[in-house]
């Protein structure tokens, strides 16, 4: 489902709210020890454009 994820939230990233929606999906159908994973990678695509979203996203995986 990492795979997955890495195709779709790239194909979403037009929008805050579709990014947001589909990137708690991601989390929640990953494989526990791939969270962090997706995690860094969303980090390194994503963090110039939705730092808030991805900060409140795993924000559960941070602490």
């Amino acid at each position: 489902m990492l795979e997955y994820a890495k195709v779709i939230l790239p194909k979403v990233s037009f929008s805050r709210e579709l990014f947001r929606k589909e990137l708690k999906k991601c989390i929640d159908w990953v494989e526990p020890d791939q969270v962090k994973d997706l995690c860094v990678w969303c980090y390194q695509k994503f963090q110039k454009m939705y730092p808030d979203v991805l900060a409140e996203a795993f924000a559960d995986i941070a602490a």
